[in-house]
């Protein structure tokens, strides 16, 4: 054999063997994306919204998410003069409707505030509160092909899991039924009963059915030991997202 053929058989079965141990590693990754995130705690009358999304950013930095791709927002004005971009409804929905979703990323927008009856989360630096019909509109721009997880957290919120937000790429997780309140929002909590059983479910799930099974349990719970109606939170699973991991 030619000396520059053996060359070339050597490169040749080199760059196969590289292929072989790196190229499905490398392209496995490509293919998996990254998450672009959206955090918002409408109210600041009491801290367990700030409390639960600002947890939630320290968890999904310390799991490698970019902290370029995690969006806090809030209503208090302490966090405002932090950094933390205010929880109006224009921001919000600005924000999620702009999120930079490149192929193959996901998106996961978390919001925690009061609810409204029939009227939605609210959102107390705009003195009103989120539509079902608004949020949906918003995923509908940047995340409209993206694997979503929607996770609504207020009383009434099963509305959020209703509607225009269905749709084949979402995911979406409520803390009610539409026709309830849920609990836990005293001052002198550190989360809602629905955050903080969200975290802790969250922390030991890898997907979003067994996230929602193990916070509606511990949700009940909660509820039972103190004798509250039970809030039933709520979820719905789009055909596209069935395989959306709930690690990040």
């Amino acid at each position: 054999m030619a000396a520059n053929a053996v060359r070339w058989w050597i490169a040749a079965g080199f760059g196969a063997l590289l292929v072989m141990l790196v190229g499905p590693a490398a392209q496995s990754s490509a293919a998996d994306g990254g998450w672009q995130v959206v955090l918002a705690a409408g109210d600041d009358a009491q801290p367990v919204f700030d409390d639960a999304t600002r947890t939630l950013a320290e968890r999904l930095r310390a799991a490698g998410v970019p902290a370029a791709n995690i969006h806090r927002l809030s209503a208090d004005p302490a966090e405002w003069r932090r950094g933390v971009e205010p929880a109006t409804a224009e921001n919000l929905l600005r924000r999620i409707a702009g999120l930079p979703v490149r192929p193959g990323d996901r998106c996961f927008v978390f919001l925690t505030s009061h609810g409204e009856r029939d009227a939605g989360l609210w959102l107390s630096a705009s003195q009103r509160a989120l539509r079902p019909d608004e949020l949906a509109l918003a995923l509908s721009a940047a995340c409209a092909a993206a694997p979503t997880a929607v996770v609504v957290s207020s009383c009434y919120s099963g509305s959020f899991a209703a509607g225009r937000m269905i749709a084949p790429n979402r995911v979406i997780l409520t803390a009610s039924r539409r026709d309830r309140p849920s609990f836990g929002c005293q001052s002198e909590r550190r989360y809602s009963f629905y955050d903080g059983c969200f975290l802790g479910a969250l922390r030991d799930a890898t997907t979003w059915h067994a996230v929602f099974a193990l916070t509606r349990g511990c949700v009940m719970r909660a509820e039972q030991r103190l004798g509250e109606t039970p809030s039933q939170p709520q979820a719905y699973f789009g055909a596209e997202a069935s395989a959306l991991p709930a690690r990040f």
